[in-house]
């Protein structure tokens, strides 16, 4: 039964690290919450693969940060905004009917909002630390 459960958690980071790297190229598609996603199947499954994400070039610094402080670097907020606009124009100019692209937009506008609340560097959730405040607002 041990055997099947690693095995289980190895597939399930290893398609959440193939959705991430998706995510890097793609308009519009996350690669943050799949990065993370395969950091913890890779925590029940693999310490090798679990080491090796947290010292990747590209995706080790925002696991550290996110883990240990919840900072989502303000550079990537910048990113996912312009991929979403990016997807969105997108949508528009390719017949997408309304309804989608509003629906789309809708979650688009929710997903931003709760990105938006966390702290975008070291420095501003050590400022929100010594002013006392929480680290996510609407939390």
């Amino acid at each position: 039964m041990h055997k099947f459960k690693k095995l289980f958690w190895n597939s399930l980071g290893f398609i959440s690290l193939g959705l991430a790297y998706v995510g890097v190229v793609t308009p519009g598609f996350p690669y943050s919450i799949w990065i993370v996603a395969a950091a913890y199947c890779f925590s029940k499954g693999s310490e090798r693969m679990h080491r090796w994400l947290y010292n990747h070039k590209l995706f080790g610094p925002f696991l550290t940060n996110w883990n240990q402080k919840r900072v989502f670097p303000t550079k990537m907020k910048y990113f996912m905004i312009g991929m979403m606009s990016l997807s969105l124009i997108l949508m528009y100019t390719s017949g997408i009917k309304p309804i989608g692209i509003i629906g789309t937009a809708t979650v688009m506008i929710l997903v931003a909002i709760w990105a938006w609340r966390f702290p975008g560097s070291l420095e501003e959730y050590d400022r929100r630390i010594s002013e006392g405040k929480k680290i996510a607002w609407l939390k």
